[in-house]
């Protein structure tokens, strides 16, 4: 089998959305069970074991990957169910676990060796010495890397780790220092990094106030809209604060990432896999995401490249805008 020329690495946040990812062209399909063992630890969401065996039936009758992540950080003293998910991904026939927890590493590398692990970016290592303690302690494969560095960071990264770089490539901006993000933990009392779940939607309300719409999380206000100004999910590390007199987003603007039009840019840096983001979405967004990066991964192999420009997705972008990121620009 040639190596793919990006491996496209794709959302599944259930059964359907899992078909949905390969036939429109996955290499690859990431997704979680159904409790906090995961970082998409949502309502509806997820898989339960027997869909998961059936999952990687489907993919692998086709040639396909499936990462199973356990990316959350297990409670102390009760590491019980993070074991059991790896126990079970293991047995099920993952391709790869992809972890984040130091504890959980040790135990999935003493328990399973041989077993392919990747490093998740929930562990949020940037730098060489990082990934090199996770590589060289429990035979990391792959590292998720986190939204913080330019394309010039992650090719002299790639050059000194010796391990597979997987790079985000699609789908929703987080406030860039994944695995410490305590931000939504605040105002919903629900820790993003330990159970899951990010700004769930049972504490959102959106309020019209004043001729204005605003967005609120755990009753805190979030966001305010202009009419017919496009409102944002309320995730406070895309509200608009005042700092110094003055209101913006503090952290990132509500916009999606794509990097469609720099995947040659990656390429030459080295850049082994491309993630979209995005369990928590529906079949239809992942079968023409994915379907979108197939065509244009597919034509830049084939060195017709430039086809498909990243207006391809704007749709699917949040607020209608897209951005390439820390990829490009300076974090602030």
């Amino acid at each position: 089998m040639n190596e793919p020329y990006l491996e496209l690495v794709c959302p599944a946040g259930t059964p359907a959305a899992l078909r949905a990812a390969v036939d429109a062209g996955a290499d690859t399909v990431y997704c979680g069970f159904r409790d906090e063992t995961n970082a998409r630890n949502f309502p509806g969401l997820n898989f339960d074991r027997r869909e998961m065996k059936e999952g990687i039936a489907y993919a692998h009758a086709k040639g396909r990957k499936v990462l199973i992540a356990i990316n959350t950080f297990p409670k102390a003293g009760n590491a019980q169910p993070w074991h059991r998910a790896v126990d079970d991904a293991h047995s099920l026939g993952a391709d790869a676990i992809i972890l984040a927890d130091i504890g959980l590493l040790d135990y999935a590398h003493r328990t399973h060796p041989g077993q392919r692990l990747h490093l998740s970016v929930q562990a949020a290592a940037s730098n060489a010495s990082a990934i090199a303690f996770y590589r060289d302690r429990f035979d990391v494969k792959r590292v998720v890397l986190p939204r913080v560095l330019t394309v010039d960071e992650i090719a002299k990264l790639t050059r000194e780790i010796g391990v597979e770089t997987e790079v985000f490539a699609f789908g929703g901006l987080c406030v860039m220092a994944e695995g410490r993000c305590a931000l939504s933990s605040y105002l919903t009392g629900t820790s993003p990094n330990s159970q899951g779940a990010c700004a769930p939607a049972s504490h959102v309300r959106y309020d019209e106030e004043g001729g204005k719409l605003l967005s609120r999380l755990g009753g805190i206000t979030i966001n305010s809209f202009e009419k017919n100004e496009p409102a944002g999910y309320p995730t406070p590390c895309k509200g608009r604060f005042v700092a110094d007199g003055k209101t913006s987003y503090l952290f990132e603007d509500p916009v999606s990432l794509n990097t469609i039009d720099i995947l040659p840019q990656l390429k030459a840096a080295g850049v082994k896999a491309l993630k979209i983001e995005g369990r928590q979405r529906g079949k239809a967004y992942v079968a023409e995401v994915v379907g979108t990066f197939r065509k244009a991964i597919d034509q830049l192999a084939g060195g017709h490249g430039g086809a498909v420009g990243a207006g391809a997705l704007s749709q699917h972008s949040e607020g209608g805008r897209q951005t390439t990121g820390a990829y490009k620009k300076s974090w602030r």
